[in-house]
């Protein structure tokens, strides 16, 4: 009887065995999963700290290109500002200047040359010619020249037209007199040249419209014959 007994307990634990095994499989195959999932979901986390941390990186780099630009064009206009004042600092003194070289030119040109004058007129002459040099040189040496003026093609950019004066002999718009001499410090104008600019006479002006239009009548005609 008790043989009996075990025998159907024995059965019993044989029948339930493969139901537990079951079991446990799903719970191992469960937890596998999880694990997947965990280093999965790991694996996400390291790729986007990766995607950020490049993002960051790239994002410094060209606000590092875009600093170093900056500062390139600062210093290349801090250069030339720096020329600048060197070449052009002294532009209101070489103005200033001007004015006492035009009085001493206008006394030197007011004196008559073939008037005898006593021999301590001609030495205050001589000193005038050579104080007027010297200045001359020293705005020379500063970059400062005059403007070439008489029998050039008028300027708009280097001459201050003062007058027009008639003369057939010349085309219009050439500098036939200067009044005011001008001046060039280095590229730049420093005070335009006032000048008396030729113009044609009204009868030389009438022949040569009077020509224009009868070379225009005889092209004219020409173009209608062919």
């Amino acid at each position: 009887m008790e043989k009996e007994k075990q025998n159907d307990e024995y059965e019993t634990q044989e029948d339930n065995k493969p139901e537990d095994l079951k079991e446990t499989q799903d719970e191992n195959l469960d937890e596998i999963i999880d694990n997947e999932k965990e280093e999965n979901s790991e694996e996400e986390i390291v790729q986007t700290d990766d995607d950020k941390s490049k993002e960051e990186i790239r994002s410094l780099k060209e606000e590092k290109i875009r600093v170093l630009a900056e500062m390139e064009n600062l210093r290349k206009r801090f250069d030339r500002e720096k020329i600048d004042s060197i070449k052009y600092g002294s532009v209101n003194f070489a103005r200033d200047i001007l004015s006492p070289i035009d009085n001493l030119e206008r006394a030197l040109s007011a004196i008559n040359k073939e008037e005898g004058h006593p021999q301590s007129i001609k030495n205050l002459i001589e000193g005038l010619l050579m104080v007027k040099k010297e200045i001359l040189n020293a705005l020379e040496k500063n970059g400062i020249t005059k403007i070439d003026t008489v029998n050039k093609k008028f300027d708009p950019n280097l001459h201050q037209a003062m007058m027009e004066i008639e003369d057939d002999n010349l085309d219009e718009g050439v500098v036939i007199q200067e009044i005011q001499t001008g001046y060039m410090m280095h590229d730049r104008l420093l005070r335009p040249a006032m000048v008396g600019v030729s113009k044609k006479s009204k009868q030389q002006s009438e022949t040569e419209i009077k020509k224009d239009l009868n070379s225009d009548e005889s092209e004219n005609k020409k173009d209608h014959k062919n």
